[in-house]
């Protein structure tokens, strides 16, 4: 989960380039601030900065041949050529879609950030260097702060202003965005060279005001994510391979459950712990699981069509789920991330989703255990957030995903170095 490092270009990045850069480096810096604001717009941040980092790519000498080298080195790694067959099926999928455009438009929510961030990396001229990670930094402490003091207040600014939706819901994807972007900034700032206490002060300011704002706020998935990070780093620094096999068998075994998901969870989950969740977090969400698992054991090989979720309920496939839980089909997703996978793009797009999993640990996996470790806990984190969370393919969340991807320090792999 890092860019990786290209040579500088030959010649000096001329004037106009390096005010492009810098438009580029402050729409990065701002995407936690933005989400406070407006909690989709991860996305149009990145897009922005897509385009400032190519422009500047192209204002340089042969700038715009290294980037197209640096793609397809990028494209034709392993995990690039599963994650590009994963978009080709999708695409493929809306062929058996019940809403072709809306399926369209899902399957370019998600292509879209995937493509920003494949611009970025590959213009060579994004570096998250010490001064914009101290940005990000205070960018992070400052939109946790503003979060906080709305919820605390009631949202009575957004009230007094009349924007947006006054319910305390619409920061649960700030809280996440904070957590997301806040390993690579922490890791990036206690890793620096000069060791200054100030920068790991920051650090650590970062890590109180993230896992403030996850406490505080009513995402469920941002205090899982939070808790799974917690544990996981320190433990992927001491016992790295031992680590990293523990998250690659969690993560298969819950793609290859997913589809009887909610039928085990009604079975097995201990009825005191149901009574101790909130009730979207407890028998409403297996219920939900449970309809969208008998929709995808109905088409269990091709699914549904990309991003059919939405309006499941009127799909063909509703007709072979049981009556009292086909109305949960209405819902928009299954509140969880290998379902949908199944449900949508069957087992073909399951396991191509499974491959590149293995793949990213595998990468890790060759990465000494200082560098591996934020990777790997932020990685089983998101894991996490999606098995519980948000629709899968939602573009903020493919944009802060991206963004974090980016923001951590650009680390050669060598191979066969293993550490643990």
């Amino acid at each position: 989960m890092s860019q990786p490092s290209f040579p500088a270009g030959a010649a000096r990045a001329p004037a106009s380039s390096s005010r492009m850069v810098a438009a580029g480096m402050v729409f990065m810096t701002l995407m936690p601030l933005a989400m406070w604001l407006a909690n989709r717009s991860t996305p149009l941040l990145l897009g922005l900065a897509a385009f400032c980092f190519t422009a500047a790519a192209a204002l340089v000498p042969e700038g715009l041949r290294r980037s197209s080298a640096h793609l397809r080195l990028l494209v034709s790694t392993p995990l690039g050529i599963v994650l590009s067959a994963f978009l080709i099926w999708s695409l493929a999928s809306i062929l058996w879609s019940h809403g072709p455009a809306a399926s369209l438009h899902g399957w370019a929510e998600l292509a879209l950030p995937i493509a920003f961030t494949l611009a970025i990396a590959a213009s060579g001229r994004f570096s998250p260097s010490p001064v914009w990670l101290r940005a990000l930094a205070v960018a992070i402490i400052l939109a946790c702060l503003l979060c906080i003091v709305e919820l605390a207040s009631g949202l009575s600014q957004r009230a007094a202003l009349g924007i947006g939706k006054l319910m305390g819901f619409v920061f649960n994807r700030p809280a996440i965005t904070a957590l997301v972007l806040g390993v690579p900034v922490i890791h990036g700032l206690w890793s620096l060279p000069t060791r200054r206490s100030s920068d790991r002060l920051l650090a650590m300011v970062v890590g109180l005001a993230v896992a403030a704002l996850a406490l505080r706020s009513e995402s469920a998935s941002a205090r899982l994510g939070l808790a799974v990070c917690v544990l996981c780093w320190p433990a992927a620094l001491l016992w790295p391979r031992m680590t990293r096999r523990a998250i690659g068998s969690a993560f298969v075994l819950t793609m290859l459950l997913a589809p009887v998901l909610g039928m085990l969870a009604q079975n097995y989950m201990p009825s005191a712990l149901l009574k101790r969740l909130p009730p979207m977090t407890g028998q409403a969400r297996i219920e939900i699981w449970e309809s969208f698992g008998q929709a995808a054991r109905a088409r269990p090989l091709l699914g549904t069509g990309f991003d059919t979720s939405p309006t499941l309920d009127r799909n063909p496939v509703a007709a072979q789920v049981e009556p009292e839980r086909r109305r949960l089909l209405a819902v928009g997703h299954p509140h969880d991330m290998p379902l949908q996978a199944w449900v949508e793009t069957g087992a073909v797009g399951a396991i191509l989703m499974t491959l590149a999993g293995l793949l990213l640990l595998t990468r890790l996996g060759r990465m000494p255990a200082r560098e591996a470790a934020p990777r790997l806990a932020l990685a089983a984190a998101c894991f996490a957030i999606s098995v519980v969370g948000h629709g899968a393919w939602q573009g903020w969340w493919i944009a802060v995903l991206g963004a974090s991807i980016l923001w951590f320090p650009a680390h050669r792999e060598r191979q066969g170095e293993h550490h643990g």
